[in-house]
């Protein structure tokens, strides 16, 4: 199932989604949907299913606020909610938008759907933002060292991804959060 937008907001309640995050997922869903609308008139035979992608950008982070049981860790939370309530068609996308899923073959990236959630994501704290000022955000974090160390090697990664859809739609990246807004 794809669950309404009214569905939606009934799981953000049901999973006590933080206010914080709820703008985060928002702003995802907005710069995922111009993305989205963007590639697909600027490159002829692309399709994308925007009706899945604003619904799993909406939900990518709906374990933000729930108590993970052992070995469990952002997103594995996410799609054990999203199975359990019967959205397994947004699953792909929610286990390949976290910064390290790039780093991993399995996971990483690979349809439109999942390219463009995981760009957008990148691309938004609490407002949208680039991917640079992103990388810059996390940076001032205190990570752990193993922290630190993906974080670097998956920048060059989302940064050719950033080139790949950007260069498509002949837009700036730093341009984009004023033409979304």
């Amino acid at each position: 199932m794809i669950p309404s937008d009214d569905q939606i907001r009934q799981l953000w309640d049901k999973y006590s989604l933080p206010e914080n995050k709820r703008i985060h997922v928002t702003h995802v869903a907005r710069v995922a949907e111009y993305l989205s609308a963007c590639v697909m008139s600027h490159v002829s035979g692309i399709r994308i299913d925007i009706v899945l992608l604003h619904a799993a950008a909406l939900l990518h982070d709906i374990d933000k606020n729930v108590l993970k049981r052992e070995g469990e860790q952002h997103p594995d939370a996410g799609v054990r909610i999203l199975k359990n309530e019967g959205c397994d068609e947004l699953l792909p996308l929610v286990i390949s938008h976290p910064l390290h899923s790039i780093l991993d073959p399995k996971i990483s990236p690979k349809t439109w759907e999942e390219k463009l959630l995981y760009l957008s994501d990148k691309m938004v704290k609490y407002e949208i933002i680039t991917v640079d000022k992103r990388f810059d955000l996390w940076r001032a974090e205190n990570l752990p060292k193993e922290g630190r160390i993906m974080l670097e090697k998956a920048y060059p990664l989302v940064k050719k991804l950033e080139a790949e859809i950007v260069g498509m739609i002949n837009v700036k990246a730093w341009d984009i959060a004023g033409l979304v807004g």
